[in-house]
């Protein structure tokens, strides 16, 4: 077995892979060029994406090289993948936005210096196709027979949810990506999540079928949490990645207050620690946990917002949980309010708004079992505040802080 696929095993990276003896000779021969594809659908990329990013990551250690395939055509299509729904149409604006704003993750956890990664776009051969062309060609060799058995079309039909004739085309373009990559670079791996095994496969076998040349596809489990939940999604929303749609004390947060169940996994796959230092924490418990955890959130935070974060992440918690009453209120995450209405604000609007809670009853709800507090002070009735009370401190429970203001 090569290093690499030892190590992605212990961190808990294989699902599947088409052919795992063959993909570890020519991991052990030389060098072996692998890609996963990552769709512009917002401006940033979210914790969701860490996987296959992480994946890439751990690839590049062990000396071979990564492509992060940006969906420029793709992205306009939407992957019918695990999703009910079709994907918005996008204007050319938004996708240069997006594409744009995602570019840096990939910077950071990739070392693209002296050539040893490269960051694509498949718009630069879908983009220019001409459609019959590409389908006498490439659509040939594609059974609809068999595009029907595939997950990610079968479950959408079974829910009689619309699969329209442009999502169809999906796995087709991936595939061509496979193929593209192949004549371009040499790539000879796909990476993806298990939801793309169908993708994947229909990608191993266009390769074999146009060139005759034999490559791999390997998947990663679909990460959820110890609750069934899926990875990444809070009450609040998506995990950004980018700083600003979240900021770098919230993003450590996250990983802060991930479940004791899921340190350990969390702590294999999302960070670059060795598995024998990891090892150490299999069994800690209680306060020793709590620790595990914040190395966890910093590890984390560390690798996608930089080490240099840390002092005032580490200055915030230390002010609102160790000092008690009256922590230093600059440190706190900020909302600021452009129109404060003269009547003044509830202090429930105000935690909706500031995004401690998601809905006025949540907030409601958390004020019944005295978990809300204003300046450190716990909030038994539904208070308004008036523009010159602010700022104010705002905490939801134990955990969830930020400092409202309203803009002069």
């Amino acid at each position: 077995m090569s290093e690499f696929i030892a190590e992605a095993k212990l961190r808990g990276f294989v699902y599947q892979c088409t052919d795992e003896e063959g993909l570890s000779a020519a991991l052990k021969s030389g060098t072996v060029t692998a890609y996963c594809g990552f769709d512009a659908t917002s401006t940033s990329l979210q914790v969701g994406n860490l996987v296959a990013m992480m994946y890439l990551r751990l690839l590049q250690k062990h000396g071979h090289k990564p492509i992060a395939l940006i969906g420029g055509t793709t992205t306009k299509i939407g992957d019918p993948s695990g999703k009910d729904e079709s994907r918005p149409t996008m204007s050319e604006e938004q996708l240069a936005a997006n594409i744009k704003g995602i570019r840096p993750s990939f910077e950071r956890f990739l070392d693209f210096s002296n050539d040893r990664a490269i960051l694509a776009n498949n718009d630069a051969w879908l983009g220019s196709l001409h459609y019959v062309d590409f389908l006498q060609t490439i659509g040939r060799h594609f059974s609809i027979n068999r595009m029907l058995s595939f997950d990610s079309v079968k479950l959408r039909l079974e829910r009689e949810h619309n699969l329209t004739f442009l999502e169809f085309n999906y796995m087709i373009f991936q595939a061509y990506d496979f193929l593209e990559l192949y004549k371009r670079y040499g790539c000879t791996l796909q990476l993806g999540g298990s939801d793309q095994w169908g993708n994947i496969i229909n990608g191993v076998e266009l390769v074999r079928k146009i060139l005759g040349k034999t490559v791999y596809g390997l998947t990663a489990p679909l990460i959820t949490t110890s609750t069934g939940a899926k990875m990444g999604k809070t009450a609040s929303g998506a995990v950004w990645l980018n700083h600003d749609r979240l900021s770098a004390y919230d993003y450590w947060q996250f990983w802060r207050n991930t479940h004791d169940l899921d340190v350990m996994r969390y702590l294999k796959m999302f960070t670059d620690m060795p598995l024998s230092e990891i090892a150490r924490f299999e069994r800690a418990q209680g306060s020793e946990l709590n620790e595990v955890k914040k190395l966890l959130a910093d590890e984390a935070t560390k690798l996608n917002h930089g080490v240099d974060c840390l002092v005032d992440i580490h200055a915030t918690v230390k002010s609102l949980f160790e000092k008690g009453e009256g922590g230093d209120l600059s440190s706190l995450p900020e909302y600021v309010i452009d129109a404060f209405p003269e009547k003044g604000m509830s202090v429930l609007d105000l935690c909706v708004l500031a995004k401690l809670t998601t809905s006025k009853g949540e907030a409601r709800r958390l004020m019944a079992g005295g978990g809300l507090r204003v300046n450190d002070h716990v909030v038994v009735e539904e208070l308004m505040y008036s523009k010159d009370q602010l700022p104010l401190k705002l905490s939801a429970g134990k955990k969830k802080h930020a400092r409202v203001m309203a803009k002069h």
